[in-house]
């Protein structure tokens, strides 16, 4: 497993865009947008060859979410389980090739679960949800991003404030000086926008993760770009909010992760 310097990541993002799983978050690191490590499985020079033949391309993101472009060794496969298993930084490996769910669907310390995708489409619905006038929409910005707590918010996929107030943007609801709600970048690259959502658990079910995400897909389709949507298999409330805002479902990834000690 060879190690590329963040110098040399744009080369790799034909290998970024021809990901089976997912295109955003491997396009977001070799488009400069957000951090991650990208990692390569060459195959070593046999016979005093000078160069080695590239098999198959890791994009490690900031998230921990990680992608595998190409037909990965088995050599390959077992470094990135090494690092799953080292209990550095979070791995969550994310795919649609069934080789590499088989070499992993066995291993003792491994879970696997499912991720659906989404594709915007906005003619597939007439959902127009107006802002309740109990809470203000307020752009993310210098001035409150620091005041944005919880597990799906900008900090998850962030590297830092600055960073994501440079390439990222997002929206909250307010009620008084209270954040209830956020929607935000997950991920950018230079034609699509994920779209990350989290509602604090005294405002659910009063419409405000529908309300952001037309927000935010509103901004994003502004700036000329597309945007996409996903989520765990069991997130049923995500599935409703996405559907409500005019996505369709495209496809299902297998999530493979280290199994949580009892």
């Amino acid at each position: 497993m060879k190690k590329i310097p963040v110098s040399d990541y744009h080369l790799y993002t034909e290998w970024a865009q021809k990901n089976t799983a997912n295109r955003v978050f491997p396009c977001s690191i070799t488009g400069g947008f957000q951090s991650g490590e990208i990692y390569v499985d060459e195959d070593p020079a046999v016979e005093g060859d000078e160069a080695s033949e590239m098999k198959a391309v890791f994009f490690w993101h900031e998230c921990g979410f990680g992608y595998i472009s190409g037909k990965a060794s088995e050599r390959f496969l077992n470094d990135i389980y090494d690092h799953m298993r080292s209990g550095g930084r979070r791995l969550i490996l994310i795919t649609r090739d069934d080789g590499i769910v088989a070499f992993f669907r066995d291993k003792e310390d491994i879970q696997l679960d499912t991720r659906l995708e989404y594709a915007y489409q906005p003619e597939e619905t007439d959902t127009v949800c107006a802002a309740d006038p109990e809470f203000v929409i307020r752009q993310i910005s210098a001035d409150n991003i620091s005041g944005i707590k919880g597990r799906i918010v900008p900090s998850f996929s962030w590297e830092s404030a600055d960073r994501f107030l440079q390439n990222g943007f997002g929206y909250l609801a307010f009620d008084g000086d209270r954040i209830c709600a956020v929607a935000f970048s997950a991920a950018v690259s230079a034609d699509e926008v994920d779209i990350g959502i989290e509602t604090h658990e005294d405002y659910r079910r009063k419409g405000l993760a529908v309300m952001l995400a037309e927000k935010m897909c509103e901004h994003i389709v502004r700036i000329g770009k597309r945007p996409v949507w996903a989520h765990a298999g069991a997130n049923t409330g995500s599935m409703k909010t996405a559907l409500k805002c005019g996505f369709i479902r495209t496809g299902t990834d297998t999530v493979i992760r280290m199994k949580k000690p009892d």
